[in-house]
């Protein structure tokens, strides 16, 4: 699989659901990838691109912004509160606003700084312990206190069980979007996001089919 088969992938996907082409955009999950394979798809012309820890991401990053222009770049794993400002700072995207103390943090930061990134927030659509996210039933609180704290919510994002149909879940994660008037939907993966853009998708997160696997840190 290549960068170009996978935007031929979404446009056709994109077609198929009757969208405009373009309407949906890919972010290029970086994470644990090495530099030289994220530098080929930059020197493709691909320009977004996601990562989950705001550390690795702080030490990968700054250099490819010197060498190239217009990098748009995703925060789409979890983000501790003591990480707030720097992920401020390098993100033009978070994903993961799920818990009213990282919204608050974020809140007063944004103040501070005069700026904020656009923000999801998480929805734990499958109500599994071991992950985050809001559960569906908080959700529409949880978008209103968001808001309450002027905090700049674009959508929801969400990461559905491994071993349930996903489509059932990007249905849940549009309907909670729609009754609260967000248009941004994070939903779909390298497995999946084809079913995501036919239910509404605006932003698909894909690693492996662009990169490769990923490689694992030593140690």
């Amino acid at each position: 699989m290549s960068l170009h088969d996978i935007t031929a992938r979404i446009a056709k996907a994109e077609s198929t659901a009757g969208r405009p082409e373009g309407s949906t955009k890919l972010i290029a999950v970086s994470k644990v990838q090495p530099n030289e394979r994220v530098q080929d798809v930059l020197e493709q012309g691909h320009r977004c691109f996601g990562e989950n820890r705001v550390q690795e991401a702080a030490g990968k990053w700054p250099d490819f912004m010197e060498k190239f222009s217009g990098i748009d770049l995703h925060l789409i794993g979890p983000l501790q509160t003591n990480k707030a400002r720097q992920a401020m700072e390098l993100f033009s995207a978070i994903h993961s606003v799920d818990r009213p103390k990282l919204a608050k943090t974020l809140a007063r930061l944004a103040q501070e700084v005069g700026h904020c990134p656009e923000l999801f927030i998480q929805v734990n659509t499958g109500e599994e312990e071991q992950k985050a996210g809001v559960i569906p039933s908080d959700a529409d609180a949880f978008i209103a206190e968001c808001r309450a704290l002027d905090l700049p919510i674009q959508g929801l994002m969400a990461i559905p069980p491994i071993d349930e149909e996903p489509s059932l879940h990007f249905a849940l994660l549009a309907k909670i979007a729609e009754r609260n008037g967000l248009q941004g939907l994070s939903m779909g993966m390298s497995s999946d996001f084809e079913q995501a853009i036919a239910l509404g998708a605006t932003h698909v997160r894909v690693g492996s089919a662009i990169f490769g696997e990923r490689v694992k840190p030593e140690g």
